[in-house]
């Protein structure tokens, strides 16, 4: 059997000793309240991130540059309109939506609440109406999110509930329902509830696509635990709750259904991608602008990512925490996707905050979030000024040198944080959370399991202890 290190119940964030005295953040998460402290924070963040949108709220929607130089840009407003919505049309039977049935159930619900409002202010309040509910998601997932850590570390949700990237991007999209439904998802299993993991991941997948990521991960640690009977039981629930929202809208509206995937398919390179940078420099094969070569570049790079992540998992000479494959899965999808919008940043904060609980290299990374979020906004203005001939007053933006900097700044902070993940996987005494003696508190079954399936590229090394770690014999 192996020995674990003894627990500590106040570790700092960054994973050094911390004092006991009161300043200690771990005192503070008691005195304060922690669940109300979370709940407290959360709507804070999500009033600044309504705060931020003011400027789009009194008018600037109405002209292209102005919600570009305010930075109050979002996707809810002008799509209450361009989907139809604003005339009565119901999502997939009435027009056809780019997005999963519950971003479109959601859309129809708030133009429901709002089909009573004067037509001059209705897409205003639509606005307002979405905020609404993505608040109660926002707060959910830093709940949801604080249940997947060990109990004397849930103060560092707040991380997620006070993600400066996150709060600026909280309403440029849907993206908070399926944070939150993922969310609920992990701290589910977290619980050992492998059928509610299933349902929320599979409600999450309806939402948005990129949760299926979570599957993948969930199928190698159970592959090497031998607890592939949860994995398909967890699964099942998942296809039968996606089945479920999903079977009435196919049967009633399949080409309307449909409009997401192939959307997705027929997408050329776009903003925020590293291959809008490859093929605005025509960089030879990889900046190919054929849709084709593009889709197989793509699909390329993430199979092998996903396998040198699979390599990991099964061949690690201790078993990864569920949330670090969870992370490195996402951003390997992120990175080669043809396509990374600002808001998708929301998707990888729960899940960095859960991989990787220290504070430094998470800042670097929202800084660079941060960055690309004024930076896509002023190479827009440029965009618009030069190419279309538009006369903007006020901040001209940015050229496309500077707009490319901020996205090579994301893409490289975003695999600066992969690869402290991949370290800590490699040498587990330098993650925060076994350092302390912990196994995988977010992994439900997985915590504390033996290896049944361990792939050994070296003979050398330690045995493997049942619990993970390294055999004290």
């Amino acid at each position: 059997m192996g020995v674990d290190a003894p627990r500590s119940t106040n570790a700092r964030f960054d994973g050094e000793a911390e004092s006991t005295g009161p300043a200690g953040p771990v005192t503070l998460w008691v005195v304060l309240g922690g669940t109300s402290m979370l709940l407290a924070a959360s709507v804070l963040g999500m009033a600044l991130a309504f705060a931020e949108k003011a400027p789009c709220r009194s008018g600037a929607w109405y002209s292209y540059p102005k919600q570009f130089q305010d930075a109050c840009y979002t996707d809810i407003f002008p799509l209450y309109y361009g989907e139809g919505l604003a005339v009565g049309k119901v999502p997939y039977t009435g027009h056809p939506v780019e997005y999963p049935v519950l971003i479109g159930g959601a859309m129809q619900v708030a133009a429901w609440l709002v089909r009573n409002v004067s037509e001059v202010i209705r897409g205003r309040e639509f606005f307002d109406v979405t905020a609404g509910l993505l608040t109660v998601c926002a707060v959910v997932a830093v709940l949801a999110t604080a249940r997947a850590l060990v109990p004397d570390r849930r103060w560092a949700a707040l991380l997620v509930a006070l993600s400066p990237a996150l709060i600026l991007n909280a309403f440029v999209n849907w993206d908070l329902i399926a944070m939150a439904l993922t969310a609920l998802g992990i701290a589910a299993w977290a619980a050992r509830r492998g059928a509610w993991a299933g349902l929320w991941l599979g409600l999450a997948v309806a939402a948005k696509f990129y949760p299926l990521v979570i599957f993948g991960p969930l199928l190698l640690l159970c592959l090497r635990t031998g607890q592939l009977r949860e994995f398909a039981k967890t699964f099942a629930a998942a296809v039968t709750a996606w089945l479920a929202v999903n079977l009435p809208v196919m049967i009633a509206a399949p080409s309307g259904w449909a409009t997401f995937y192939t959307f997705s398919k027929n997408r050329y390179a776009d903003w925020g991608s590293i291959w809008y940078l490859l093929e605005h420099f025509n960089l030879p094969v990889l900046g190919s602008p054929q849709l084709g070569a593009l889709n197989r570049l793509s699909a390329l790079f993430l199979a092998a990512a996903v396998a040198a992540i699979a390599v990991l998992a099964l061949a690690a000479p201790r078993r990864p925490r569920l949330p670090q494959l969870c992370f490195l899965m996402l951003a390997a999808f992120l990175m080669t996707n043809k396509v990374w919008s600002p808001q998708y940043v929301i998707w990888l904060v729960p899940l960095a905050v859960l991989a990787r609980p220290r504070l430094w290299p998470y800042v670097l990374w929202q800084l660079a979030e941060i960055g690309y979020f004024f930076g896509i906004w002023g190479y827009l203005i440029f965009v618009y000024r030069t190419s279309q001939g538009g006369v903007v007053t006020g901040y001209q933006g940015i050229s496309t040198g500077w707009y490319f900097a901020v996205l090579l700044a994301r893409f490289l902070a975003v695999a600066l944080l992969s690869a402290y993940v991949v370290r800590d996987i490699l040498y587990p005494e330098r993650d925060v959370v076994r350092a302390h003696g912990f196994d995988d508190p977010a992994g439900g079954i997985l915590d504390q399991a033996g290896d049944r399936l361990r792939i050994r590229l070296s003979r050398k090394g330690p045995p493997v202890s049942r619990a993970g770690g390294a055999s004290a014999s």
